[in-house]
């Protein structure tokens, strides 16, 4: 079972714990790739699995918003 498919069996106090998790490690994240970028000698390597990490987080808390935030049309 994968990630994504793991949303509907969790409760929705357990998503808005994890959401605010993952958008913390998505501003830390973000706060490390600025660090690295400022330093001439940065790894790419190492930027691009950061940014790749962001990323999947991003996509993980926009999926666990459109679960506890369903979209009405009125």
């Amino acid at each position: 079972m994968n990630a994504f498919s793991d949303l509907s069996m969790k409760s929705e106090d357990v998503l808005r714990v994890e959401l605010e998790e993952f958008r913390r490690e998505h501003r830390d994240l973000d706060e490390a790739i600025r660090a690295l970028q400022e330093k001439a000698t940065a790894d790419q390597l190492t930027l691009q699995r950061l940014k790749k990490k962001k990323l999947w987080l991003r996509d993980m808390i926009a999926r666990i918003e459109d679960r506890i935030y369903p979209d009405i049309i009125a």
